[in-house]
């Protein structure tokens, strides 16, 4: 009696990268937007090593010089090297991001999980959200920064505040959508205790949108942060970041434009790939347009 054999079936590429990172390479387009974010992170993390000079080094005789073997951007109008600045620049901008990332996201989901199952703090909680979504978060951002000082962590704190209700509205919409299914009715009629029901039940729901919120919000702290820094409200102007480079090169911008070229592409190309890897991550996690694709 023959025995008929299958061929067993060939693994994606995406399989092979893991299912959760394997979005990141999904797309040639993606693929080059994780590229350049991960050269962008690298050189940033290791500005110490990698910047030729001193981004706070004055040097009057030096002032606008322009590309050279020493200097390869030139300098600014103080004499500091501008290839020096733009490295560490993207330290302090990076921070800025990915902290006002996770605070956000930590608080809003906090917010929105017992938002969502409580309905009497639901009715309480979320007309204070709203509250704060109804003030311009550059207007909150330049307030806040106003009356507490110019640091990294109040300009932190300060872009932090008005995306906490967008994470928690998020997170209450998922909250309230999962408390009806059949598996948290049983786990609440056995008797589980709530922190139980929202750890293992309820939040493990909220990861994959929260996933995508949280590239979306990185890049919009990074560009609030520039913004602040170019409208003389952030970080205080001898600590280089992208905006502040910019703001301090924008007087001489006919003489050298450079000063404002060179951090402003990397600030466009740092904000455009994590928005890239956000909608790859919300394409690969979203069971709808899996759905779609399949279809």
């Amino acid at each position: 009696m023959a025995i008929v054999t299958t061929p067993e079936p060939s693994i994606p590429v995406t399989t092979r990268l893991g299912p959760r990172f394997g979005f990141l390479t999904s797309t040639p387009i993606i693929a080059v937007a994780t590229i350049c974010l991960a050269v962008i992170v690298i050189v940033s993390v290791l500005a110490p090593l990698l910047a030729p000079h001193d981004p706070l080094l004055l040097a009057p005789s030096q002032r606008l010089k322009p590309s050279s073997a020493q200097f390869i951007l030139g300098t600014d109008a103080y004499g500091r090297d501008l290839l020096s600045r733009t490295i560490y620049g993207g330290r302090i901008s990076l921070l800025v991001g990915v902290g006002a990332a996770i605070v956000s996201i930590a608080i809003g989901l906090f917010i929105g999980l017992v938002s969502g199952f409580f309905k009497w703090v639901d009715a309480v909680m979320m007309r204070v959200m709203d509250g704060l979504m109804a003030i311009p978060s550059i207007l909150l951002a330049i307030a806040v920064v106003s009356l507490s000082g110019a640091s990294v962590g109040t300009v932190m704190i300060a872009i932090t505040i008005p995306e906490i209700p967008r994470v928690a509205r998020l997170v209450r919409s998922v909250v309230l959508t999962a408390r009806e299914e059949p598996y948290v009715e049983a786990a609440i009629s056995v008797g589980s205790s709530l922190p139980k029901i929202m750890w293992r039940h309820l939040m493990p729901n909220t990861i994959a949108p929260l996933i995508v919120q949280g590239t979306y919000v990185c890049a919009s702290a990074i560009l609030t942060e520039a913004i602040l820094s170019f409208l003389g409200a952030g970080i205080s102007p001898e600590t280089p970041t992208w905006g502040n480079i910019m703001a301090e090169g924008r007087s001489y911008f006919q003489i050298k434009p450079s000063l404002i070229f060179w951090p402003g592409l990397l600030l466009s190309i740092a904000i455009l790939s994590i928005n890239l890897i956000g909608d790859a991550a919300r394409d690969a996690l979203d069971p709808r347009m899996k759905q779609r694709e399949g279809k």
